[in-house]
């Protein structure tokens, strides 16, 4: 994976606080996203979800009635081209991220394909430092 603790550390995420599940394929990852949520313990889960991205859409029910219910959210990261279709109805935003080397760093940029509170067409473009290594 591309999960490596000390750029996370490097980037200001209090590692003693940050919880890692690693899981076989992707039901497993729902699963215990839901199990994850169902605690109550957590704001914020993240699914690395790949290039294989689905989720079937009663899962994706129950993950959106979680988070709610517990006032968290869910992110879903996947390798997937702007063009390609989403994971499901059930998102309620999608963006692609860009990542450009240049000069000393990185340009970042995320812009927003679907948004169903505020509409498609938001972009933020920003400078950033690599992780030590890179």
């Amino acid at each position: 994976g591309s999960f490596y603790p000390p750029d996370v550390a490097d980037s200001g995420v209090d590692l003693a606080a940050l919880v890692v599940v690693r899981v076989p394929d992707q039901a497993a990852a729902t699963r215990a996203a839901e199990r994850l949520l169902r605690s109550g313990a957590f704001g914020l889960i993240t699914l690395d979800l790949g290039a294989l991205a689905e989720i079937p859409i009663a899962h994706q029910g129950r993950l959106v009635t979680l988070a709610q219910a517990h006032d968290a959210a869910v992110v879903c990261l996947t390798d997937k081209t702007a063009e390609s279709g989403s994971i499901g109805s059930m998102v309620s935003m999608r963006a692609e991220a860009l990542r450009v080397r240049s000069q000393g760093g990185f340009e970042l940029t995320l812009r927003v394909l679907k948004d169903k509170r505020r509409g498609p067409g938001f972009q933020k473009t920003l400078r950033a430092r690599g992780p030590a290594g890179l």
